[in-house]
């Protein structure tokens, strides 16, 4: 087979795996906007489409990993090939790692839907997931175009998100303290807040990921993380 031959096989085949993670990508998408649709709407059988869902995102999670050693086996793509096969792996763990954190936000629904809401911390909750399901669209069409100033922006959103995580432990601090009753739906309205803080985080990794495949470089700037909470103590803890 010529050289030319090998590279042609190469594209389709790599060609073939990222339409398996922009797949992948659509289905977190999905995940991340219909478990805070669900948690606000309090709609259990929504939150059960979610965490069934995440079968599928871990399947093709299993695919990419398999087609991918796959290709470096058959192919043994070199230097800048290599670089773009790796990131493969890399954004398709970070994809999986989201459809996770979506999972477990749709877990906490069914408790949640017994209790008595606070205040309107489920549709600030939707307001914080649809800034990561909108850092989370961006970044995949970073991947896709090879443009790092987008991955950069992207980079950049994450302190958004942080903000608002921020904004809202504070508001469940005080509710918790207002009143006893508040502080076993604040801990999980908690754990939701937290569990998309840490989308933004991952969204921000493929973001990093994008400018390392077409810079070479990793960005040179620290990620601008403001997540301040780690200075203020839960009661309780």
């Amino acid at each position: 087979m010529t050289d030319q031959h090998i590279a042609s096989a190469f594209d389709r085949d790599l060609e073939a795996i990222q339409a398996r993670i922009m797949k992948m990508g659509g289905l977190v998408e999905a995940a991340i906007r219909n478990a805070a649709l669900s948690l606000e709407t309090r709609d259990e059988e929504l939150a059960e489409q979610v965490r069934a869902g995440d079968k599928a995102i871990d399947g093709l999670e299993e695919l990419i990993n398999e087609e991918t050693a796959r290709l470096i086996a058959l192919r043994a793509p070199t230097a800048v090939d290599l670089r773009l096969v790796l990131s493969v792996l890399k954004i398709s763990n970070n994809l999986e790692r989201i459809g996770d954190y979506a999972k477990n936000i749709a877990k906490r629904t069914g408790v949640l839907s017994q209790m008595s809401a606070v205040s309107d911390s489920a549709a600030a909750l939707r307001r914080m997931a649809r800034e990561v399901e909108l850092m989370l669209k961006n970044v995949l069409d970073a991947y896709i175009q090879r443009d790092a100033e987008l991955a950069n922006d992207v980079i950049l959103q994450d302190r958004e998100v942080d903000q608002m995580y921020n904004a809202l432990f504070r508001e469940f601090l005080t509710f918790m303290m207002e009143d006893p009753r508040n502080i076993t739906p604040c801990m999980h309205l908690h754990f939701i807040a937290k569990n998309i803080e840490r989308m933004g985080d991952h969204a921000t990794s493929i973001g990093e990921q994008v400018v390392y495949l077409v810079t070479g470089d990793y960005p040179e700037e620290a990620r601008p993380k403001a997540d301040t909470t780690s200075e203020t103590a839960i009661p309780g803890k």
